[in-house]
């Protein structure tokens, strides 16, 4: 267990650097480290975060100092699975709701879970723990959980699903593999989902022919966005539509690891063609449209962390189009797993590579 280290890691001064960008000089500044396998991170309204490690831990930074959070769901930590995402619910600050995303352990393997639970009020365990969905069928393999939840405006919740290493589930509507599903806060499928009531479809499903988004997050409209890994060349950039089809492994812009093509193409009728690829790919994960005031000349743009090739790719968005115009990179961005906004505007992310959460302000 590696709790001693980050606190006493997460005690120690630590000197802003200076990052320069395209509109700028940035200070970073990181905020806890020797942090084990980061995946999310959500900032709370007292000026602390949580911090979800893929192992199963869920840790509280707070002046300095780091805690174990108690009451966590069991996760199957295995390959990539594990405790994943988290996100405050809009009303946190007076029903202590958050959510989480992890592994969980099915007869057919493990499958991408959401789960609801009330944060006690100094921050150290969670109550009412209760899953809201579950995927189904799971999975013998480790790969390709996905896995974000984002509420949206209207309180619904969207989590989004990898193909689990089985590609042509991606389009089989019958399964949870390689989809965004939606469901309500109390995991009841909503009336207004694009598949209610169609036979042998999953009602839950939202959109599908994903591959492995872990990257996902609103505009200022309201809309959702992810960030999908592809394989070989092709992670892509997409904005979400209701009941679209994405695609995978149909079309695509990469190739199988094995240099073999993949589908049919690139393009195809009634398949939705990505806002934006990478090719080489970046291996893509968490994904942030600005919205605050500390960079303005930032507001809309979008950020998205390479694993791969640590840095921060930021994109303009012109409407359902998107292009990377700048890649933000120094020592600390080594495997960018989440990015996020923090309410003063400062923007929070994971460096796996170095375990840490930084900051990134004027």
């Amino acid at each position: 267990m590696r709790l001693s280290v980050v606190l006493a890691l997460c005690a120690l001064p630590v000197a802003a650097l200076a990052l320069d960008t395209d509109r700028g000089s940035v200070t970073v500044t990181a905020v806890a480290t020797g942090l084990d396998q980061p995946w999310g991170v959500a900032p709370l309204p007292d000026g602390g975060m949580l911090v979800t490690e893929r192992g199963g831990r869920l840790v509280l930074i707070k002046d300095g100092r780091s805690n174990r959070v108690v009451g966590v769901p069991r996760v199957a930590d295995s390959g990539q699975g594990g405790l994943l995402d988290i996100t405050l619910a809009q009303d946190f600050a007076r029903t202590r709701t958050l959510f989480l995303t992890y592994s969980k352990q099915q007869s057919g393997g493990a499958g991408t879970a959401l789960a609801a639970a009330e944060l006690s009020a100094d921050g150290r365990r969670l109550s009412n723990l209760r899953d809201l969905f579950v995927a189904s069928p799971g999975g013998n393999g480790g790969r390709h959980f996905g896995s974000r939840v984002v509420e949206a405006p209207d309180g619904t919740l969207f989590v989004t699903i990898g193909d689990r290493g089985d590609r042509p589930s991606a389009q089989d509507r019958g399964l949870h593999n390689g989809s965004i599903v939606r469901v309500s806060r109390d995991g009841t499928v909503p009336g207004d989902n694009p598949f209610v009531g169609q036979p042998g479809v999953r009602p839950e499903i939202w959109s599908y022919g994903h591959r492995n988004p872990q990257g996902a997050g609103l505009d200022g409209r309201g809309t959702l966005w992810t960030a999908e890994h592809g394989a070989r060349g092709g992670d892509e950039v997409n904005q979400i539509k209701k009941g679209a089809n994405y695609g995978w492994p149909v079309i695509s812009y990469g190739v199988h690891y094995s240099g073999g093509e993949i589908g049919e193409g690139t393009s195809k009728s009634g398949m939705e063609q990505p806002a934006h690829y990478w090719d080489p790919s970046i291996a893509p994960s968490g994904l942030l449209i600005y919205q605050g005031d500390m960079f303005p000349e930032w507001r809309g743009d979008m950020f998205v962390g390479s694993l791969k090739f640590d840095y921060i790719s930021r994109l303009e968005v012109s409407g359902a189009q998107a292009r990377e115009v700048e890649q933000i990179r120094g020592p600390q961005t080594e495997r960018v797993r989440d990015i996020v906004e923090d309410a003063d505007g400062s923007i929070l992310f994971i460096s796996v590579g170095e375990g840490a959460i930084y900051r990134i302000t004027r």
